[in-house]
């Protein structure tokens, strides 16, 4: 389950900025996140109110990437979890984010220092079954080897779960996200580590 989005190239918009911003308007609704296709860290990442925010989104996206998302904005909650495997996969309990400001920007990550992490996240055993789920389908979808985090949203209004994105190469020391979420799944950082060496070990051989 994707939230409805769309992509806009970086040419398309220096060109021709008025179709481009109508088509994104009758597509979406705002609020809407404008991003770089390829970045991390939510850096070039804006938030859209009006068509205004909307040009300068576009404009700071495409300082980034010549390809440019952007997805519809809903009031949610963000689920993360990780995954770890090649063919076989097994997946980590949730954790949520709480972050410091409106959304969880590069601020809110790496400057504010206010945002909170909760491992387990606070939802039920059914929910969390199904992100368990969905993540490893994710993961086999995009062939998958070795780690990734996969991110959901989480509707605060209707409970509907969205995957928001796999990130292949996650922030990994011993603090992070990614290994916290193992570390509360039984697997210390050490033996993670040593996981990690024999999945890139067994996927050379193949």
């Amino acid at each position: 389950p994707l939230l409805p989005w769309l992509l806009v190239q970086r040419a398309d918009w220096r060109k021709q900025p008025d179709a481009v911003a109508a088509r994104v308007e009758a597509a979406l609704q705002y609020p809407m996140f404008i991003k770089p296709a390829n970045m991390g860290s939510s850096v070039g990442i804006t938030k859209a109110t009006d068509r205004a925010t909307l040009a300068a989104g576009l404009d700071e996206a495409a300082r980034y990437d010549r390809r440019i998302v952007i997805e519809q904005g809903i009031n949610a909650r963000e689920i993360e979890i990780s995954v770890l495997g090649n063919d076989e996969v097994a997946a980590s309990v949730p954790g949520e984010v709480v972050p410091s400001k409106e959304w969880y920007d590069y601020e809110a990550k790496y400057l504010g220092g206010e945002s909170q992490i909760l491992i387990p996240a606070p939802i039920d055993a059914a929910l969390a079954g199904q992100v368990r789920e969905l993540a490893i389908r994710a993961f086999k979808a995009i062939d998958g080897a070795g780690l990734a985090r996969v991110d959901f949203l989480l509707d605060k209004d209707s409970g509907a779960l969205y995957l928001n994105e796999a990130n292949t190469m996650p922030g990994f020391t011993s603090v992070s996200m990614y290994a916290k979420m193992w570390d509360a799944s039984g697997l210390t950082y050490n033996q993670l580590l040593d996981r990690l060496i024999e999945l890139a070990l067994e996927r050379n051989e193949e």
